[in-house]
């Protein structure tokens, strides 16, 4: 797994973290399958939106690019607790659905870092949760996945609440 951090921006800093129970993507590498990104955090709608990519999704010679947004990345508890997540979530998509993965921390606006990663890399299929609230309160409060549906130029996979069926 390549768990890198990216800032918000023009210019990306990347923080790289090798773990050694991972995979790793080399420069350069030839990618046979697609690459499926994933937004991640620590709720359980985004593990809903996780597992139901594992399930219905992905295949073997896939990449799996795991996508969490935070507040900064320069706080030592926040990435800390970060990496744990993505480390923890890549070693299981390595493990149940034999593919490759990737994970990127990212400092900035959750919406807007995911559509922007998502430009960037190209993905098959950006996946994500929603929290299932009604059209009104999306609207009135925001929503990441209805800006995702609206502005990610790649594929939104939205995953319902209790519905393991994509919207």
């Amino acid at each position: 797994m390549d768990l890198q951090t990216v800032i918000e921006g023009e210019e990306l800093e990347f923080r790289d973290v090798i773990s050694a129970a991972a995979s790793q993507l080399r420069p350069g590498e030839p990618r046979p399958g697609r690459d499926i990104m994933i937004a991640v955090d620590h709720g359980p709608k985004s593990r809903q939106a996780f597992d139901w990519a594992l399930v219905h999704l992905c295949r073997e010679s896939d990449t799996v690019h795991l996508i969490h947004a935070v507040s900064s990345v320069k706080n030592e508890v926040v990435y800390d607790m970060s990496k744990a997540l993505l480390e923890k979530m890549a070693l299981e998509a390595e493990q149940v659905a034999l593919v490759k993965t990737a994970a990127r921390i990212v400092k900035g606006d959750a919406a807007k870092v995911i559509c922007q990663v998502a430009d960037r890399l190209k993905p098959a299929a950006v996946v994500l949760g929603t929290r299932g609230r009604s059209l009104v309160k999306s609207v009135l409060q925001g929503s990441v996945s209805q800006y995702c549906l609206h502005h990610c130029k790649s594929a939104p996979i939205i995953v319902v609440p209790g519905k393991g069926i994509p919207r």
